[in-house]
């Protein structure tokens, strides 16, 4: 699934794409996307509608149109690009938007797990989806304190916590295993153990290795790509995801796979103890 640096890399890209062009008419394939409205009154409302700024919140795209928001998930597999009309179509494209100018915002999704609200401009943000985020990383809010506060509240493991989007917005299975690898924490130590120095830690790393990972267009691990068509390079610097069986960078043990919460989750054991320290 894509995560906040992937997200933030579509909506650059996007941005110069798609931003000052006009709705002339959108085809809607696959009307369960739709999530609110209906397909048929959602078609007829951004029709006329230019296309003013995107936005960002959490996972989350928000497409500011003239009198309405456009709020899109992508979910595991969703893909946003900006084609000429007369270019063939990618295989499972089921949202198109056509712009005056020849032009098309296409959305294709092989899992077809994505999905789409329109409300009403100005009202986005009292979707109940929009409105249950916690904080984003780069926020003033999202401090060490507010993070070790929250995390001594819970009786869940620490990686099951920090891919909680209610106490920080955007992270997911790729940064959480690399935040708490730079930061010597065992994914499965109980997030009311956390330390204030701990906490700390973990808010540093969450910042940098975003900012590092938004530079660098995201991780491209299995299908990812940008709205220009390109791929992540962040990858390149994973040290722990995507690395069972291979040497820890920093002390040679193997790395391993495991499970926290139903997700895959990288370890090194020598780094990253499973007993707190002293």
């Amino acid at each position: 699934m894509p995560e906040l640096p992937e997200v933030e890399t579509v909506r650059r890209t996007l941005s110069d794409l798609a931003v000052g062009k006009t709705i002339a008419n959108v085809q809607v394939r696959w009307p369960k996307m739709i999530k609110q409205p209906e397909a048929d009154q959602f078609r007829e409302a951004v029709v006329g509608e230019t296309i003013q700024a995107i936005e960002r919140r959490g996972k989350f795209l928000i497409f500011q149109l003239d009198h309405y928001t456009l709020v899109s998930h992508l979910r595991m597999e969703g893909k946003f690009s900006v084609n000429e009309q007369s270019e063939a179509e990618a295989p499972h494209t089921h949202v198109v938007f056509e712009f005056t100018d020849k032009t098309e915002l296409r959305y294709r999704d092989v899992r077809k797990f994505g999905t789409m609200h329109l409300v009403k401009k100005g009202t986005e943000h009292d979707l109940p989806s929009l409105k249950a985020l916690g904080p984003e990383p780069f926020d003033s809010l999202f401090t060490a304190e507010y993070l070790y506060e929250k995390l001594k509240r819970t009786s869940r493991q620490v990686k099951t916590a920090l891919l909680d989007q209610i106490i920080v917005t955007g992270l997911g299975n790729i940064y959480v295993d690399e935040v708490l690898f730079r930061s010597k924490i065992h994914p499965h130590r109980l997030a009311s153990s956390i330390t204030l120095k701990e906490a700390g830690l973990i808010h540093f790393y969450t910042k940098s290795v975003l900012e590092e990972a938004v530079k660098r267009g995201g991780s491209t691990i299995r299908t990812y790509i940008n709205s220009q068509g390109k791929k992540g390079t962040f990858q390149e610097l994973l040290n722990v995801y995507g690395r069972a069986g291979k040497a820890c960078v920093d002390c040679g043990t193997e790395i391993i796979k495991t499970k926290t919460g139903g997700r895959g989750t990288h370890i090194c054991l020598n780094c990253q103890p499973i007993e707190k320290p002293l």
